[in-house]
């Protein structure tokens, strides 16, 4: 399970006002010769203004090093050098709190474009979107290399997608994801993976969400909006690049 971030309003105050060292490894060439901000700590996180935090967010075992730079919300990255083995080690992400009513949300929509690499990697560019206080965790995998996998035990039990899904934007059909369900052991999670994988895009949220309601799950909050990269191995060191993301909710 990935680290999630309740944040307090003194933790808020520490990360806004500590001044933290540049990290010595290299990072990518789109973080310019000065970023904003940057951190190897391992949970490292950038209040970016207008909601969004930026999280380094090394959480798994056996992880590696990892450097973060970001100049907003909108424009950041990671330089990681995760070892050759099994288990995500980190989700650097760029995190947007909406903790609102599910049932007065209208819209909830989201455009991302990112470079990563295209191989020696195991990773994948995912949102990962929370809701019912956390209980339900939806992953919609944009793109990925290398060996990874959803999670998909669980309710379907022999690691079968259950369904395929076509996701509506505003104004057209847009692309199909295969889905899986399971569940990591403290919390129920849906995977939409996407069939034409893709490097940029937009995204209804609220649309997969609703897809989810009819199959039987009732949505009473939404929690968190994040997108980033869940690496699993990057051995020597890759870069991870957004270049451009938002996440409209109303």
């Amino acid at each position: 399970m990935k680290k999630v971030f309740l944040f307090s309003i003194a933790a808020i105050a520490m990360a806004s006002c500590q001044k933290e060292a540049k990290a010595p490894a290299p990072v990518s060439a789109n973080a310019k010769v000065e970023a904003n901000w940057s951190s190897s700590a391992q949970y490292a996180t950038w209040n970016a203004g207008s909601g969004y935090y930026i999280e380094n967010n090394i959480w798994g075992s056996g992880a590696g090093f990892q450097s973060i730079w970001a100049n907003s919300y909108s424009n950041w990255g990671v330089w990681s050098d995760q070892p050759n083995t099994s288990g995500v080690k980190s989700y650097p992400n760029s995190d947007y709190g909406v903790h609102q009513t599910f049932s007065g949300l209208h819209t909830v929509q989201s455009s991302f474009n990112v470079t990563v690499p295209s191989s020696g990697a195991a990773a994948e560019s995912t949102y990962d979107i929370w809701c019912n206080n956390y209980a339900y965790e939806i992953m919609i995998w944009e793109n990925w290399t290398g060996a990874v996998n959803p999670i998909a035990v669980g309710y379907n039990g022999n690691g079968t997608p259950i369904a395929t899904y076509t996701n509506v934007t505003p104004t057209s059909g847009g692309p199909t994801y295969t889905v899986y369900v399971g569940s990591n052991g403290t919390n129920a999670v849906y995977s939409f993976l996407n069939n034409s994988q893709t490097s940029s895009g937009t995204v209804n949220i609220k649309d997969i969400l609703n897809f989810i309601q009819s199959k039987g799950v009732t949505f009473t909050t939404l929690d968190k909006v994040q997108f980033g990269f869940e690496i699993t191995s990057s051995n020597g060191g890759l870069n991870f690049d957004c270049n451009s993301y938002s996440a409209t909710v109303n």
